[in-house]
């Protein structure tokens, strides 16, 4: 049966060859006769360049990272395992990113990048005036210790305004200062849920039920708080609200 498939399957090819012209497709590399090739083809680099690095972009510059460190905590506090599911996490904490960094996305299309594709500006000062909401954003939301160790680290002298100060500063600071703020608000939310797991631990202490997981049964009370107080729609707008 396979081997009629086969013959049936390579007729239908012939056949097919004969009456359609397959187009060919010609690559070749040549140098660049022009100045004007050569800025077009190293356009096309750093397009391909940015759009790989575009994960890693959104790592380091928005808030992806509190919010994804977050949700990890909130999930080991509640003790669900893999309730929610590490990929409906991950997405809610990039819609969530998406939302907050919109109105700072849309001022660095307004000011660089629009400006740039109607030919108005250069390709240093579109990327200086993309850079730039990013960069304020960022530094709203970096802690002043945090830009000053690396400002050390570079052995740079003390900046007087923000734009003495580099994205290669910038962006380092932001990040070790959006993985304490995350720390700390893992640390508030595992609170109550410790309580909650030493009370159950105690009373079956006290019960003589030492051989019963404590988990079983701090479990359910545990979703059940985290239902009554509406915990998403709380730990969501306190989020939020914690981004300047």
């Amino acid at each position: 049966m396979i081997r009629a498939l086969l013959i049936l399957f390579f007729f239908a090819s012939s056949i097919y060859a004969e009456s359609v012209t397959i187009p060919t497709v010609n690559l070749s590399l040549s140098a660049p006769d022009t100045p004007q090739q050569l800025v077009s083809s190293l356009n096309v680099l750093v397009a391909l360049t940015l759009l790989f690095l575009a994960p890693s972009i959104v790592l380091v510059m928005t808030t992806f990272t509190r919010f994804v460190i977050v949700f990890g905590f909130l999930r080991q506090a509640l003790g669900t395992q893999q309730v929610p599911p590490t990929q409906l996490m991950v997405m809610l904490a990039l819609i969530l990113t998406i939302f907050v960094m919109e109105p700072v996305g849309q001022k660095a299309y307004d000011n660089g990048i629009k400006p740039y594709l109607e030919k108005k500006i250069g390709y240093e000062e579109a990327f200086t005036k993309t850079a730039q909401p990013f960069k304020n954003f960022m530094i709203r939301n970096t802690r002043e210790k945090d830009l000053a160790l690396f400002v050390r680290i570079r052995h740079l002298q003390n900046p007087k305004s923000i734009e003495e100060v580099p994205l290669s500063v910038v962006i380092p600071a932001f990040v070790i200062s959006e993985l304490k703020t995350a720390f700390e608000i893992g640390f508030l939310i595992f609170l109550p849920f410790l309580i909650i797991d030493m009370v159950v631990a105690s009373i079956l202490m006290s019960m003589g039920m030492m051989m019963l997981p404590p988990v079983m049964i701090s479990l359910p009370f545990k979703i059940l708080v985290f239902v009554l107080i509406d915990g998403w729609n709380l730990l969501i707008g306190n989020l939020i609200a914690s981004i300047k």
